[in-house]
């Protein structure tokens, strides 16, 4: 479990959408053709695609913003592009992600595009569509200026470098000049080996190979190759450099000082890797919009690294959502009592980003005031019925008009605690009601269980439930235990400083 976890999900459920990054470089359409392979061709000796599915997805820097955009984050963007299909087709993408393109400069040059055709899941050919020409020196001019003024307006930057033309050394210098002088961190994903092109940003983000390239050293000398990177961080004025290592992880490295080596890794999570396009891009807009979220910056790898491990697994240019992350860091028992207790907003977008992740909602009610065994063994048959459970317990003023005027004994704020507290239990929420019925209304959970001597027709909100598609399910009591018999023990009988007061 990451450290800093309850920043973490406020930053993913909300947070990220009071920030402002911007995504500056080169931006292409990524076109799949995917196909079934059933013969060679007479013709030649390769082999016959027939058609079976075609889509677009946004590539490069694009990709980034798409990334930032999927983890809520207000996105900008600045590059070059064509007028034509390609870029019709991007710039629809990109308004769907409700990505504001203001400072992408319209070019004589053609939209950069890359075509996949695969076949049963194996890449068998790229076309790529771009100029060699350089970028005409007017819209070379043009984007740096648009670029510049944005930075004003954004609480982070990501130079996103596919060598392409997009990112000249002045449009560098200008925005991580201008970035500096209002304190706005600058994250570079280099894809030239003279990372003097990006002196001054806070960091940059080489993979092995591009370190090696910067380094002169083969990338399979470790540690020679890092302690040489730890260099460039004083010789370029960076903050740290980030190193993703593919399967080995991420490591942040600073200049060494005295008892402490400026190294930091962070590994890989375990996953099974289908298509690594755009790792880079998830690792740098999730590592930028952390630190820009105020995140510590090893918290922010280790987010980063967290968020590669889940796109890898897909197949094609495929961007992080902040569902997939929440997803993977709210399992019950990884989350502390007070992290799982929720008001009801923060519980609809959990509830929400658990259902987008595929996960079967359950919901149970109650006072649950003194817990007994009887408790336990209903809420562990709920957990049966589904991957995650959300517990509506009645706040202190619902049982007292509920139970009477003595009741409760233990209070909300101290119920809520030990509910949530419980492996079984995902998610805790206080209501005032005496009944959970706008409560299920609200969160519209997969299944609604209620214990005790019930029946479907009974049981509150069944009939919501039954009619967008979900279920009721009924668990016995376990027989002598309830809250009403324990405190008729505690009163019936003296405690043993009142028998010898006797």
């Amino acid at each position: 479990m990451l450290p800093e976890l309850h920043s973490i999900l406020n930053l993913l459920e909300g947070g990220f959408s009071q920030l402002k990054v911007l995504v500056i470089g080169d931006i292409m359409l990524d076109r799949y053709i995917h196909g079934e392979v059933e013969r060679i061709s007479p013709e030649a000796p390769v082999p016959v695609i027939r058609h079976a599915q075609r889509y677009e997805r946004a590539g490069g820097a694009a990709n980034v913003a798409m990334n930032l955009a999927g983890l809520g984050c207000q996105t900008f963007l600045a590059g070059l592009w064509g007028s034509d299909s390609e870029q019709a087709e991007l710039a629809a993408i990109l308004e769907r992600a409700s990505i504001n393109t203001a400072g992408v400069v319209s070019s004589s040059l053609p939209t950069i595009s890359k075509t996949r055709i695969v076949g049963r899941m194996q890449q068998l050919l790229r076309l790529d569509i771009e100029s060699r020409d350089p970028v005409p020196a007017i819209e070379a001019q043009r984007l740096q200026e648009r670029a510049t003024e944005l930075v004003a307006k954004v609480h982070a930057v990501i130079l996103s470098d596919y060598a392409k033309g997009a990112l000249t050394r002045s449009l560098c210098e200008s925005v991580i000049r201008a970035a500096r002088n209002a304190g706005i961190p600058v994250f570079a994903d280099p894809k030239t080996p003279d990372f003097s092109k990006y002196s001054g940003a806070t960091t940059v983000c080489p993979n092995l190979g591009e370190l090696s390239a910067a380094t002169g050293i083969p990338s399979h000398h470790t540690d020679e190759l890092l302690a040489a990177a730890q260099a460039l961080v004083t010789e370029h004025d960076f903050k740290f450099l980030t190193v993703t290592m593919s399967e080995k992880g991420i490591t942040v490295l600073r200049p060494p000082s005295e008892g402490n080596p400026g190294i930091y890794h962070s590994p890989a999570r375990a996953r099974e890797v289908f298509d690594v396009s755009g790792a880079g891009d998830t690792v740098i807009a999730t590592l930028a919009a952390g630190v820009a979220g105020g995140l510590q910056i090893e918290t922010a790898v280790d987010l980063a690294n967290l968020a590669a491990g889940i796109v890898v697994s897909k197949v094609g240019t495929v961007p992080i959502a902040a569902h997939e992350l929440v997803a993977a860091l709210t399992p019950s028992s990884g989350l502390t009592a007070g992290e799982k207790i929720l008001d009801l907003d923060r519980l609809k977008l959990r509830v929400a980003e658990w259902r987008s992740s595929g996960e079967t909602i359950v919901f149970t009610n109650g006072c649950f005031d003194l817990l007994h065994v009887g408790h336990i063994t209903l809420l562990e048959d709920c957990r049966r019925f589904g991957s995650k459970l959300v517990l509506g317990l009645n706040a202190d003023a619902s049982v007292c008009r509920l139970k009477g005027p003595t009741r409760p004994i233990v209070s909300e704020r101290e119920r809520a605690r030990v509910m949530a507290a419980l492996a079984a239990v995902d998610a805790v929420v206080l209501f005032e009601e005496d009944t959970p019925l706008e409560l299920i209304r609200t969160l519209r959970p997969n299944v609604l269980v209620k214990g005790g001597d019930y029946t479907i027709e009974t049981v509150v909100g069944h009939e919501d439930v039954i009619a967008y598609g979900g279920r009721v399910e009924i668990v016995p009591t376990v027989e002598g235990f309830s809250t009403t018999n324990l405190v008729k023990k505690l009163t019936a009988n003296p405690t043993p400083s009142e028998e010898i007061k006797k």
